[in-house]
């Protein structure tokens, strides 16, 4: 069997193609990124990282139980310490991370950056430490929601978000109607030695992490509660990377009631919401990952594109947005659409009835940054005409932005099979 890594890169002065035949390699690491901070701790948050390695060629995978993460620093590291082609840093859109000046933390002036910084470096080091002959296969499940569609429709046509209330709707969804769209699928990647003992799970479910939002506390939230229940369930023997698919509408259904800022002492956090949210998507990770069967071999082909789209501002044409996207095929019948900043989910529902008219099993790998410019929410057509949080504003990316990142995931695929001739 062959393998190929096609790497088309986004520089117009530089394009490489590599084509080889081997054998997987994997490792894994798994890492405390809590920073010293003034705020109590709940729960720590961790950086898990997975490196793939086929014919010297190296994917590192970081899932981070941050809000946003970011860093040409841990790119240039990775690639120059750990011979790293690409890196992806996918962010679990945690929103009770370590906080600075009492406000969620997304930027890369943050004073926690360098530490977050050296520790995910460290945790790709752990990984590409740990590499031995593996396997790779994916699988996916359908159950009962654990969200809903924040954006909700009103009276006036117009659309708006969970927390405003109305004549007819009660703030916050206490009822716990399973507005939609939403994607109630699981995806599991799992990976395995020569003998199918587990060693990394990837899942991949499409939900905000800001169960306990506001909390003023440090917490991984429910990412952080399933990724733990999972590695347990294996004897603590497997690492459990949680990446976020499109989830930039979608909240879940169980929350936690909000503080109205650091010196509320009226509002009482709750964490059984995240803990119960956590416990059900783990034993579904769990219940699929061991149905999930292994291929007879390591014997494995990868392939993937890079690719960069450049966008303005929805209001201001001023503002440049170069989204950096990775079409990746795996064994001809996993494909992963990496995109950076909030997709929503619309567009995940989207690429993956795509992907089954293709006759492979798609996943949409959102918050997940490997370079460029961090796009924020990315709204289908539809949502932004509808508005609200999200949906509409001033600093948005400009509309329609959404629909052609998946036009462009879709083209390289068909590119990776071979259908659409490339280029290169």
């Amino acid at each position: 069997m062959r393998t190929l890594l096609s790497i088309l890169l986004c520089s117009l002065s530089l394009q490489q193609a590599f084509a080889d035949s081997g054998k997987l390699m994997a490792g894994t690491g798994k890492i405390n990124i809590t920073p010293k901070t003034d705020q109590k701790i709940h729960d720590s948050v961790y950086a898990r990282s997975l490196v793939l390695e086929v014919q010297g060629q190296r994917l590192a995978f970081v899932s981070l139980d941050l809000p946003i993460f970011t860093s040409d620093r841990v790119v240039e590291a990775c690639k120059q310490q750990f011979n790293i082609a690409r890196v992806i840093l996918s962010s679990s859109h945690n929103h009770s991370a370590p906080m600075v000046d009492n406000k969620i933390n997304v930027s890369e002036s943050s004073p926690f950056q360098p530490y977050y910084e050296a520790q995910i470096i460290k945790v790709v080091g752990e990984a590409v430490a740990n590499m031995l002959p593996a396997k790779i296969a994916a699988g996916k499940s359908t159950f009962p929601q654990l969200g809903f569609n924040r954006l909700i429709v009103r009276e006036d046509g117009k659309a708006r978000e969970s927390w405003i209330a109305d004549d007819h709707y009660r703030r916050e969804n206490p009822e716990r109607i399973p507005f939609g769209p939403v994607d109630p699928e699981l995806g599991v990647l799992k990976i395995t030695d020569l003998a199918n003992n587990p060693k990394a799970i990837v899942m991949n479910y499409a939900m905000h992490a800001d169960i306990v939002c506001f909390n003023y506390e440090v917490s991984a939230d429910y990412p952080g509660v399933a990724s733990r229940k999972v590695e347990a369930s294996f004897g603590d023997k497997v690492t459990c990377l949680f990446v976020n698919g499109g989830g930039g509408n979608v909240e879940s259904l169980m929350i936690s009631p909000r503080k109205s800022g650091p010196d509320d002492t009226s509002t009482k956090t709750d964490y059984a919401p995240m803990e119960r949210t956590g416990e059900l998507l783990a034993w579904e990770v769990t219940k699929l990952a061991r149905n999930i069967s292994m291929p007879a071999t390591g014997e494995t082909d990868i392939r993937y594109k890079v690719d960069s789209l450049k966008f303005t501002g929805r209001y201001d044409s001023k503002r440049i947005f170069n989204v950096h996207l990775i079409t990746m095929l795996i064994n001809n019948n996993i494909s992963v659409a990496v995109c950076p900043g909030e997709m929503f989910v619309q567009f995940q529902l989207d690429w993956k009835d795509k992907m089954k008219l293709a006759g492979v099993n798609g996943f949409m790998f959102g918050y997940s940054w490997s370079g460029g410019k961090w796009p924020g929410y990315i709204p289908d057509v539809r949502s932004a005409a509808l508005g609200g949080y999200g949906a509409d504003g001033d600093n948005l990316i400009q509309v329609g932005a959404g629909e052609q990142i998946v036009t462009k995931h879709l083209e390289n695929y068909y590119k990776l099979t071979g259908l659409i001739r490339s280029s290169l």
